[in-house]
């Protein structure tokens, strides 16, 4: 699995957790993928490409063999920017399941981030997707 595989199984494997994918997710796991360097220079076709390869490991992995074939492709600092990416698109329905948490504290655990840090990475993608108008 190439870097930039990696990084993108760790966000379908955010929004596939719960066994939905939303539009509101979808949408925001293409956004997420598409402003970053990475992808900049896929065509339409490859980031199909990308995609179909990520959800042939899904059917035969699981989200559990995903995120264990993604993580070691990924350095610290990579795993940090996937972590808060999942964290963001968690959040893109704007209903966080318990499966979606679950995973969340999979990947606390999992990554070579220290926990403190991978908690406070969550805790502020969390903060930044609060309406406050929800009490």
């Amino acid at each position: 699995m190439t870097t930039p595989e990696a990084f993108a199984a760790i966000a379908l494997a955010a929004v596939a957790c719960d066994g939905k994918l939303g539009r509101d997710e979808a949408h925001a796991l293409r956004c997420q993928l598409e402003n970053r360097s990475l992808y900049s220079d896929c065509s339409e076709a490859e980031m199909g490409e990308l995609f179909d390869r990520l959800l042939q490991l899904l059917r035969k992995q699981g989200v559990q063999g995903l995120i264990a074939s993604a993580l070691p492709q990924l350095n610290r600092p990579q795993q940090q920017s996937a972590l808060a990416v999942a964290a963001h698109l968690v959040h893109a329905d704007r209903k966080i399941t318990a499966e979606e948490t679950d995973l969340l504290d999979q990947l606390t655990r999992r990554m070579a981030v220290p926990e403190n840090e991978a908690r406070m990475i969550i805790e502020a993608i969390a903060a930044l997707n609060r309406d406050m108008l929800d009490s």
